[in-house]
């Protein structure tokens, strides 16, 4: 065994400091025996912490990690994490970064570094990077998350214009035209229940429950894994339509946005979603009841967003 850089006196001083550290009332009395276990149980006790204390991976084996913890979730957020990951990574020196090291300060430059042209990138970005030290704490790799002194941007609301009644009436007429009927329950549960997109493609047809008068969106649909029941409004239109949600369902909902004289280049991707949040505030004058048919955390996006919406008079129900 090599010899080890420390003197006599070295070792004497480290022995009572540990004898300090201790207090005199826990080793008063006792022999040379008992004072021999008591400091071999200290010396042990702290070389384990020291161990825990300095146990890390690198930043790169943290993210590949953590990205396989989420091995259950959908394909398109397994898709995001990967975009971002990779974007992270790609920015020079962090990859091989100790995670355990990384500071507040590294993780607001490798933010800036990666996401800095975009505060809606930024935003996504950091709620990622949280999530991989929130993997690492969780298995002892660091002890803080350096995340949360991060200030993330400022959200800067766009202004809700939800669709007109006649802009409704244009979308529900190319409904009824024969090459696209069987989006006629899709657009309904676009406009009625305010469902998203990618929800309504998820839907089975057992989930649209029309003797309870309700949409089930289930966990393994519903975007945030939250289920919720949105009463089905105005349905009589469809009496006699059976609930299906088409295959193709992408291509067919272009198509029927073209049939009833919308601009792809010029619509906004959750405007249906926006339209029933807005009629439904309007109309119904109740948030906390618009809250849980959105499936929203609380009501404060919507004070922030649906109180006072251009455009958002009239009745769609």
């Amino acid at each position: 065994m090599e010899e080890l850089p420390l003197k006599m006196n070295d070792i004497a001083r480290l022995v009572l400091e540990a004898t300090e550290g201790l207090g005199e009332a826990r080793w008063r009395g006792l022999g040379r025996e008992e004072m021999m276990r008591l400091l071999r149980r200290v010396v042990q006790e702290g070389v384990r912490a020291v161990e825990e204390s300095e146990a890390t991976v690198s930043f790169a084996e943290a993210v590949q990690r953590s990205v396989e913890a989420r091995a259950g979730r959908r394909p398109t957020t397994r898709r995001d994490l990967r975009h971002f990951t990779g974007r992270m990574l790609r920015v020079a020196g962090v990859g091989e970064r100790p995670l355990r090291a990384m500071r507040s300060g590294e993780c607001r430059e490798l933010l800036q570094a990666a996401f800095g042209r975009s505060a809606h990138s930024y935003r996504k970005g950091r709620a990622i990077l949280h999530s991989i030290f929130a993997w690492g704490r969780r298995y002892g790799y660091c002890d803080t998350n350096p995340v949360d002194a991060v200030e993330a941007p400022e959200v800067v609301e766009k202004e809700i214009v939800p669709l007109t009644p006649e802009e409704v009436h244009r979308l529900e007429t190319a409904a009824e035209h024969p090459a696209h009927r069987a989006m006629r329950w899709s657009l309904y549960l676009l406009l009625y229940c305010g469902l998203r997109p990618a929800e309504v493609q998820r839907l089975q047809p057992e989930d649209i429950c029309r003797e309870e008068g309700c949409v089930v969106v289930r966990p393994r649909v519903s975007k945030t894994g939250g289920g919720r029941a949105v009463p089905l409004r105005r349905v009589q239109p469809l009496s006699g339509v059976e609930p299906h949600i088409p295959r193709n369902w992408q291509n067919r909902w272009r198509s029927l946005r073209r049939a009833a004289g919308f601009a792809p280049r010029r619509w906004v991707p959750d405007v249906c979603r926006h339209t029933f949040a807005s009629y439904h505030a309007a109309q119904f004058k109740n948030l906390p009841m618009l809250q849980v048919e959105m499936g929203h955390r609380d009501c404060s996006l919507l004070r922030s967003r649906y109180v006072n919406v251009v455009r958002g008079g009239g009745k769609l129900w």
